[in-house]
């Protein structure tokens, strides 16, 4: 029971950055956005393993920037895509990495010519992205074509970075060190993109207590959501956290008058039912 709340609260503060990404992105461009959180995580990591003596040097490095590679280009696109969509499309195209995972055991298979293809799989793939055309449908009229494409990109991108940070468990990382390295190189990434592009932005109370909200609620979240999976059932945490979506769809109406299209809910349950679906389904693979 105990994993069950800290799963849901965890989905809760995941929304509730979201709200806190989008309302920031009216001031700072996402890379900016990114660095901030990076700093926050990286501080308060640091903090944490100190509080449970986790040290921060690896033996692995290259495992830290492959995983931070693709999670930070996953980070900048969902920010980007929070910007300019409404915030439930936008947190429904990233949730989409459960679906990419199978979109990926299902192409690993066809390369290794498997003798068995898991026809259950292929129809919970397919699900997902008919979901996808009817959140998109009627979605992105009015909306930036690039952004549901930048938050259907950033749903692949997790999906390789939760598959680096699998690799990175079994070679003894704690989750500590692999969320510092992430956040510390999300900052770095972010800084450069930053100087490179727009440059930086003044700051306003207002703004600087949301790049510090956005920063906080996320690593509170990964924190709740990490203790979940360690004392929990795996599958219904994976189940657990589609409470994102259904919190943002309440965030985005309640706050940014986001529009109500009958088969964008539509799509939003068959990408929930096809993730459920693909996670279940995976975790009956043999290893």
């Amino acid at each position: 029971m105990q994993a069950v709340v800290f799963m849901v609260l965890a989905a809760l503060l995941f929304s509730m950055m979201g709200v806190a990404v989008k309302l920031a992105s009216a001031s700072y461009p996402a890379a900016e956005i990114v660095f901030y959180r990076g700093v926050v995580g990286a501080l308060t990591m640091w903090a944490w393993g100190r509080w449970q003596g986790v040290g921060m040097r690896t033996r692995v490095p290259m495992l830290h920037v492959w995983r931070s590679a693709s999670g930070v280009s996953a980070l900048m696109l969902w920010f980007s895509a929070i910007a300019v969509l409404p915030l439930a499309t936008a947190v429904t195209l990233n949730y989409m990495s459960s679906v990419w995972m199978a979109v990926f055991v299902i192409a690993m298979g066809l390369w290794r010519r498997s003798a068995r293809l898991d026809a259950h799989l292929v129809l919970a793939v397919a699900a997902g992205f008919i979901g996808v055309v009817l959140i998109l449908q009627p979605t992105v009229q009015g909306y930036p074509l690039w952004g549901g494409l930048a938050g259907l990109a950033s749903g692949m991108l997790s999906a390789t970075a939760y598959l680096q940070v699998s690799a990175l468990g079994k070679a003894g990382e704690p989750e500590a060190r692999v969320v510092f390295y992430f956040s510390l190189c999300g900052a770095a990434a972010g800084a450069v993109l930053t100087t490179l592009g727009a440059g930086w932005h003044g700051h306003t109370p207002r703004g600087l207590a949301l790049l510090l909200a956005a920063g906080v609620l996320a690593t509170a979240a990964q924190l709740l959501m990490t203790r979940a999976y360690a004392i929990g059932r795996q599958l219904t945490n994976a189940t657990l956290q589609y409470l994102g979506i259904v919190f943002s769809f309440g965030w985005g109406v309640l706050l940014f008058d986001d529009p109500v299209h009958v088969s964008a809910l539509a799509g939003m349950l068959m990408i929930v039912g096809a993730g459920i679906a693909a996670a279940r389904l995976r975790g009956r693979r043999p290893s």
